[in-house]
């Protein structure tokens, strides 16, 4: 577009704002043509009330290297090998009833004392009630009336592009609100050992950890965990969340059991390239393919073999390596899946019963109430 264009354009709405808006210095029209501005308002006032601040006081000990270095001592002397830490982080209340609330491992890990303040102001002290370090996802709890719970969305219907909006409590000072879009999708940056991340360009900082990631609707599609950025940890328009989808299968373990019982396919898979693609006739972005299948596996015994494609599991639509990983890393061991798969151009259902995990296949199954895991 031209220059002179560009200033037709501009002359133009600056002349509709002063015929049909204020046309105050620095203010927005109160409405567009009869139109008022669309607002969020509406919405965070319905969900804010379920995104939590959390505070802990724990200790951490310090590297005995440290400790014993002549330098460190000649300046600070002989001290205990603990030093007190304080932290701030966020969480989203999840069942209302029972005063559950979720958020990361990293943000409780630690503590000896978790103080929730609510949005109205509230505050309580909070109780670990099972953790899961390896997505880093934990549910804690409170004893407090009148809560707000926030509704789930569904992570796997969400498109590059959706408008998205996070809250949490950046730096400790107080529930704060950013919005964005979602940038990527199955994300796996290298944090952890279970990976399929959202990928947004909401601000997300130090203490926002925990927090909601929602959709327009004010539905809960992600948990706030982990940012890119610099030494100083701020924000670069980088930001990542765990798929409510994903989180929803480890809260039912940790609410039913205490803790994630994690079970074991006994595959490797990779995603599918182009030329794979190609020849499957596959659209981009589709399915995971089946590098190699453990043998005595719940997987072989499923049928399952090198160069199948697995398309969906329990219904899910596998785009890339990383949904089956995530898939299988939320279910419980025993779980019973169904697989569908390409094979030389045909497609296959099968059904896995998930593998126990342990030194000798086993892994201990608590079946205790949640409860009594205080």
């Amino acid at each position: 577009m031209s220059p002179s264009i560009w200033k037709r354009a501009l002359l133009t709405t600056l002349l509709a704002i002063g015929l049909h808006g204020c046309a105050c210095a620095g203010a927005l029209p109160d409405s567009v043509n009869g139109q008022a501005l669309p607002s969020l308002a509406p919405m965070l006032e319905r969900v804010t009330p379920a995104v939590v601040n959390i505070t802990t006081e724990g200790k951490q000990k310090i590297d005995e290297s440290i400790l014993n270095d002549p330098f460190f001592k000649r300046f600070f002397g002989d001290v205990q090998g603990e030093r007190k830490i304080d932290g701030t982080g966020s969480g989203v209340i999840v069942h209302a009833r029972h005063g559950h609330i979720l958020t990361n491992f990293h943000v409780i890990e630690g503590a000896e004392r978790i103080t929730i303040t609510l949005n109205d102001g509230r505050r309580f002290q909070a109780r670990i009630i099972g953790a899961d370090p390896k997505v880093d996802l934990a549910i804690i709890a409170i004893k407090a009336e009148r809560l707000v719970a926030m509704r789930f969305g569904d992570s796997d219907r969400l498109k590059v592009g959706d408008f998205v909006v996070a809250i949490g409590n950046p730096y400790g000072i107080g529930q704060s609100v950013t919005s964005g879009i979602i940038s990527a999708l199955h994300r796996n940056p290298g944090i952890g050992e279970y990976e399929n991340f959202i990928q947004t360009d909401a601000s997300i900082n130090l203490g926002n950890s925990g927090g909601a990631l929602v959709n327009l609707r004010g539905e809960l599609i992600g948990i706030n965990t982990a940012i890119l950025g610099g030494h100083s940890g701020g924000n670069i328009g980088i930001g990542f969340a765990i798929p409510v989808n994903t989180a929803a299968g480890i809260i039912d373990q940790i609410v039913r059991f205490g803790q994630v019982e994690r079970g074991l396919l006994g595959i490797e898979v990779s995603d599918v390239d182009a030329q794979i693609a190609t020849n499957s006739r596959l659209p981009a972005n589709t399915g995971a393919l089946v590098e190699r299948v453990f043998p005595s596996s719940a997987a072989e015994r499923a049928g399952l073999q090198a160069g199948d494609v697995i398309l969906q599991v329990n219904d899910a639509e596998i785009k890339a390596a990383s949904d089956v990983k995530s898939l299988i890393g939320s279910v419980r061991a025993g779980t019973l899946l169904k697989i569908v798969y390409l094979r030389s151009g045909q497609t296959y259902t099968a059904q896995a019963r998930i593998g126990q995990v342990g030194p000798a296949g086993n892994t201990a199954n608590s079946q205790r109430p949640f409860w009594e895991n205080n």
